[in-house]
């Protein structure tokens, strides 16, 4: 009935209208007037099954007229004009014009519209394009305008063959991270377009975005930059004060170098702005980031970072962070100064890209008290920790036979507690592959002889052990420690009884050093003197060892329909004998008095080498016989999946060992025995769970100085074992992707910052944080899945991921009778998606010793489409502290943000 009722209004309109209206319609419009366009489909013109009469289309056309005047003169198209239509293609002679019905294409050079009408007009060279209502009534088919890699969807197009430019009405485009809806656009050329009254915002859905930018008009250049006039922000289409009288966004996709706006607010040291710099995106392979910041007390903070890659070769980056604090106000007496810095590089070679050679960079060193006082970072894995570590290391192997490698190390070690630094630069470390020079030419070797082999090593060093205060000084290269060590190790094997397997070794050692200590005592000031003697020494030695050992199986069936099929047991028994003699060709003595009595004196033992790189040669000849056993317990379970036809395989006790060693060449007051090692672990949970278990038992007593005797402890009123120390430890990592067929696992070391750093490669620690609150491991989107593409917005039904990590240990010490855990304490860490658009996660830990929480952290995360909120919040401890961000996760509006955050309070 409503479809009958528009039809008889329809014919109604037209019967009253007066003649002269009907025959202006036969009348030619004027060239220069154009057809005119509006912006909207006109309700009053009704396209149904049947395309209507040229005369009611020219009249009645949707499509208002632009400033667009037409070439004079006769033009030419320059290009084939393909053309079609679902439905009808109908020329009209009288107006010199082509309808395109239904699914109509129309192609001229890379030029390509789409659109339910389309009317070409040959005397004017354009083109019309409309949609079309479907059989509900809907508007449909609407034009799609396509040039290249450029798509618009307008509601209408008018275009010209000639001059190649375009009205389009109410368009729709995505450009980079935008999407653009201009209510007119004026099609200047194929890289530059006008529009009036646009809308432009990085949500998806245009026509309800979260927020937008509106602009009256702005000039667009496809995949280069939007420059516009006024510009307001509206959130949920409510207009903002946030506005600018001009605007220009770039929109390319590829890297460019610009300005970065700083981040502001208020902390300890005044008002501040933070993170303002300049991005140079200097080639495809590396760019730079240089930053600053400045508070209003005087301080002040640089930072540059550079990443730099070239595919199938090696990437890396490099960061370095100097930052020149002030506590206070200059005058007051809490005012002081200090400057920290921070040097980071990171640089890791594709294994494709040198089968022979390898080069790794992990550098991580500055002022020990960087991580707990620098003001621009907020990586709490990095100031939990006491250690900063590098390493920068290449390797090169020499194919041949023999196969020579070579290997240079530069190595760092840092302790932030007590400010202590050692370092090796460099370590040069040079190996030969085995050489058997009595093997058969052919056939495998066999014997004594056959399987003789040697090879030579070779480690030269320089150490350096200086403080955090001379750290880069001259004074640092002072104290180094260098030297060289050789050793040729020859070995060989055989079997005896064809069940018992037998090792042999002698190991040659020659320590060449550049520095020795010469020993004297001063009566004058009642002190030893040591004298530096600058100069070439060595010194040689060599060692003795053999070993024999075999492997035994114990196998119990108990039958194919029981539960628990058979149970495997190996053991592994090995007893070794070592040898080491004495060298007191390079030990001397000099005389000093007996501080007890003045009278007497005592000749006192040193060696020449004792300092050195290498320490002194052992002076006491050495005799051992070392025994160990290893167990391995392993079942045969029937399988809990009903067509499986084999027994699934359990391991019940994983290489538990017991070991211990009888000293040959012990003196009479000497205990013989080493204490025994236990060490094993216990599997929970297959590949997931082990539980470690360590501890060491004595069989000797001790005195009232809590010093081992040649006693035995059941002698005296004790066990026959005396457990000395133990320890309990496991750590177990499961989340929801455990329950499904896929995993992910992602353990790059080159991009876990907080690793880097020197915090942990899980998050027991916490989770670190860039300055924008957002977490390292999820700087993509932590709302995606693994896909990389956005999940629906419906409520979880029963599928809620989450992810859980535990670690706990225990310590028990009771070497000197303190019969007392030293440590106790269990961590975790956990996230969990409570909906798709919630996260949150905690990490803490509880001290079962000292009965009290450890370092804990709540965070919090929130996906408000193309907004992200987020929360970080450290309760209670002396970082206590709290950082709030929401900002537009768009990169190329990632300025528009708001943060405040509660630094720690850096006086504790």
């Amino acid at each position: 009935m409503q479809t009958n009722i528009l039809n008889i209004l329809f014919c109604s309109i037209f019967i009253l209208l007066p003649v002269v209206f009907l025959n202006a319609q036969e009348i030619e419009t004027n060239e220069e007037e154009g057809i005119k366009i509006e912006a909207e489909r006109d309700s009053l013109v009704s396209v149904g099954n049947n395309l209507p009469l040229a005369e009611t289309i020219k009249l009645t056309d949707s499509v208002m007229g632009d400033t667009l005047k037409p070439r004079q003169g006769n033009q030419i198209i320059t290009d084939i004009v393909s053309y079609k239509a679902k439905d009808y293609m109908r020329l009209s002679q009288k107006e010199n014009r082509m309808f395109l019905y239904n699914e109509a294409e129309i192609t001229y050079g890379d030029i390509q519209i789409n659109a339910g009408l389309i009317v070409i007009d040959n005397k004017k060279n354009e083109v019309y394009a409309y949609g079309i209502p479907d059989s509900t009534g809907a508007y449909s088919q609407t034009p799609v305008f396509v040039q290249g890699n450029q798509t618009v969807e307008p509601d209408s197009i008018r275009f010209n063959f000639d001059t190649e430019r375009a009205l389009v009405y109410n368009s729709r485009t995505q450009q980079a991270s935008f999407n653009v809806k201009g209510e007119v656009t004026k099609r200047e050329n194929d890289s530059v377009y006008f529009m009036k009254n646009v809308k432009f915002t990085t949500d998806d859905d245009l026509e309800n975005p979260d927020y937008f930018f509106y602009a009256r008009k702005i000039k667009f250049v496809p995949d280069k930059k939007i420059v516009a006039g006024l510009v307001n922000m509206y959130l949920a289409d409510v207009p903002t004060p946030l506005g600018l009288p001009f605007g220009y966004f770039p929109m390319t996709e590829e890297k460019t170098s610009g300005f970065i706006i700083p981040s502001f607010g208020d902390s300890q040291r005044g008002y501040f702005l933070q993170n303002g710099g300049y991005y140079f995106a200097i080639s495809d392979y590396v760019d730079l980031l240089a930053l600053g910041d400045y508070y209003t007390n005087g301080s002040y903070a640089f930072r540059g970072e550079s990443n730099y890659a070239k595919r199938y070769r090696y990437r890396g980056n490099v960061r370095i962070r100097y930052e020149n604090l002030y506590q206070s106000e200059r005058g007051f007496p809490d005012f002081s100064e200090q400057s920290v810095y921070n040097i980071q590089w990171s640089h890791s070679q594709d294994s494709k890209a040198s089968p022979n050679s390898r080069f790794n960079a992990s550098v991580n060193l500055g002022s020990s008290t960087y991580y707990q006082e620098s003001v621009n970072q907020m990586n709490t894995g990095n100031f939990l920790t006491n250690t900063l570590n590098s390493s920068v290391s290449y390797s090169k192997t020499f194919p041949g036979d023999p196969q020579v490698n070579l290997s240079l190390t530069a190595r760092h070690s840092q302790n932030t507690r007590t400010k202590t630094i050692n370092m090796t630069l460099p370590t040069l470390q040079a190996s030969m592959s085995r050489i058997y020079p009595f093997e058969p030419k052919t056939g495998a070797k066999k014997g004594i002889i056959e399987n003789i082999n040697f090879q030579y090593n070779l480690r030269a060093e320089n150490q350096i052990k200086t403080t955090d205060s001379l750290f880069f000084t001259s004074q640092m290269f002072k104290d180094a420690n260098y030297g060289a060590q050789h050793s040729i190790p020859v070995s060989t094997n055989f079997k005896l009884f064809n069940y018992l397997s037998v090792s042999t070794n002698a190991n040659y050692e020659e320590n060449w050093v550049f520095k020795t200590f010469d020993q004297r005592y001063d009566e004058f000031n009642d002190e030893v003197v040591i004298d530096t003697i600058n100069g070439f020494d060595s010194y040689r030695t060599y060692s003795f060892s053999a070993g024999i050992g075999t492997t035994i199986y114990g196998l119990k069936n108990f039958g194919k329909d029981k539960k628990i099929q058979a149970i495997r047991h190996v053991m592994r028994p090995n007893i070794s004998y070592n040898v080491n003699p004495g060298f007191n060709q390079y030990y001397d003595t000099y005389e000093r008095v007996n501080p007890a009595n003045p009278i007497e004196t005592n000749m006192v033992d040193y060696s020449r080498f004792d300092g050195t790189l290498y320490g002194a040669p052992g002076r006491n000849f050495a005799s051992s016989i070392g025994l160990s056993i290893s167990n391995t317990l392993e079942a045969k379970v029937r399988s809990k999946d009903s067509t499986a036809t084999e027994p699934e395989k359990i391991t019940l006790l994983n290489n538990f060992s017991m070991s211990t060693s009888y000293n040959l060449a012990a003196e009479e007051d000497q205990p013989k025995l080493s204490p025994i090692a236990l060490r094993g672990s216990i599997p929970i949970v297959k590949d997931k769970l082990d539980i470690n278990v360590a501890g060491n038992l004595d069989i000797y007593a001790l005195d009232n100085n809590n010093r081992r005797t040649t006693k035995l402890n059941i002698n005296n009123g004790g066990s026959l074992f005396r457990f000395t120390n133990a320890n309990v430890s496991f750590g177990y990592s499961f989340s929801s992707k455990d329950f499904e067929d896929e995993k992910d696992e992602n353990d790059d070391e080159i991009d876990n910052d907080t690793y880097r750093g020197g915090g942990r490669k899980d998050d027991l620690f916490g989770k670190g944080t860039n300055l924008d609150g957002e977490f390292y491991d999820n700087e993509e989107d932590p709302f995606a899945d693994r896909e990389g593409e956005k999940r629906n917005d419906n409520w979880y039904n029963y599928k809620i991921p989450w992810d859980l990590r535990l670690s706990y240990t225990m310590t028990y010490n009771n070497t000197a009778r303190q019969n007392e855990i030293t440590s106790h304490s269990i961590m975790f860490s956990g996230d969990v998606e409570l909906s798709p658009k919630w996260a949150v996660g905690a990490s803490s830990g509880y001290d079962l010793k000292e009965m009290g929480f450890t370092y804990t952290q709540l965070r919090f995360q929130r996906d408000l489409n193309t907004w992200r909120l987020s929360f970080n919040w450290v309760p209670f401890s002396a970082q206590r502290s709290w950082n709030f961000f929401i900002g537009i996760k768009s990169s190329i509006l990632s300025d528009i943000k708001y943060d405040k955050r509660r630094e720690r309070d850096r006086s504790l």
